[in-house]
């Protein structure tokens, strides 16, 4: 399966290459922690996925392998996938360092069928990925073909509300269809784990619906098992945020949601 927007897809890999090294030295990552032993993973995804003890998972779009290693200390068998060459090298580095025995495949992730033959209990991604993808339907085929019978595949992602805003001058301005099929492209110094940072981020990304998403992976067998949005996020990457009694952040009026969760399984 080739790219359906190749140069989209080369600008947003040098972007992410360049990303690399700056979010791995950022407090956003907390490298030092996570070395110690902290784990990546968020209370949303460690209690969807429960016990994963001997299961096999496919962690797509899987930056440099936090999340990824997370779930091989809690005994999964893991395979992580990103676009970005620097992040799997490093994801590769911070493996042998911590003496874990994950597998990182640097591919498109609509390409994954392409790298590996393997069935997963778990296909899993999370937080920022699918606007990355201009067309969901390659990427529903995928995860279907990865997934073994009684596989379940979960997302917990930034709600498509979200991305309705323009948030680059500091605040948050409507400006993009809930379902935008045409490319948005942004260009903006710093990155959400590091906005002082003086990179150039060029990237190009899609809006895509719940509606969207839940067909694309319907459309190939997959049987939906719960949608969940909640109005809460475990990060303050968006302006004027605050911090509510949980830890998590909310927008000041709460009017939307921030997250969904989706779980599906293959009959």
């Amino acid at each position: 399966m080739s790219d359906p927007n190749p140069d989209y897809f080369k600008v947003n890999r040098d972007t992410w290459n360049q990303k690399v090294t700056i979010h791995a030295e950022s407090e956003f990552y907390n490298m030092d922690g996570f070395l110690a032993g902290e784990t990546s993973l968020n209370q949303y995804e460690l209690e969807a996925l429960g016990a994963i003890k001997g299961k096999k998972l496919l962690h797509l779009q899987c930056h440099f392998g936090q999340d990824t290693l997370s779930f091989a200390r809690m005994g999964a068998i893991c395979t992580g996938v990103d676009l970005s060459d620097e992040g799997i090298v490093l994801a590769k580095k911070l493996n042998k360092q911590l003496a874990l025995d994950a597998t990182f495949i640097r591919c498109n992730v609509l390409d994954t069928s392409e790298y590996t033959n393997d069935l997963f209990d778990i296909v899993f991604t999370s937080y920022g990925t699918i606007g990355w993808l201009p067309d969901l339907k390659p990427w529903g085929e995928m995860i279907a073909e990865r997934l073994t019978s009684g596989g379940i595949f979960y997302m917990v992602e930034f709600h498509p509300l979200v991305w309705m805003f323009d948030y680059t001058s500091g605040k948050a301005e409507l400006r993009y269809g809930y379902n935008q099929k045409e490319a948005i492209y942004e260009e903006y110094e710093g990155t959400y784990a590091d906005q002082k940072s003086t990179m150039i981020s060029k990237e190009y990304g899609w809006n895509h619906g719940l509606g969207d998403v839940i067909s694309a992976l319907t459309s190939q067998g997959l049987v939906v098992e719960y949608l969940r949005e909640h109005d809460e996020s475990p990060y303050d990457v968006l302006p004027d945020l605050v911090k509510n009694e949980n830890g998590l952040y909310v927008t000041k009026d709460r009017l939307y949601p921030l997250l969904f969760e989706l779980k599906v399984r293959k009959p």
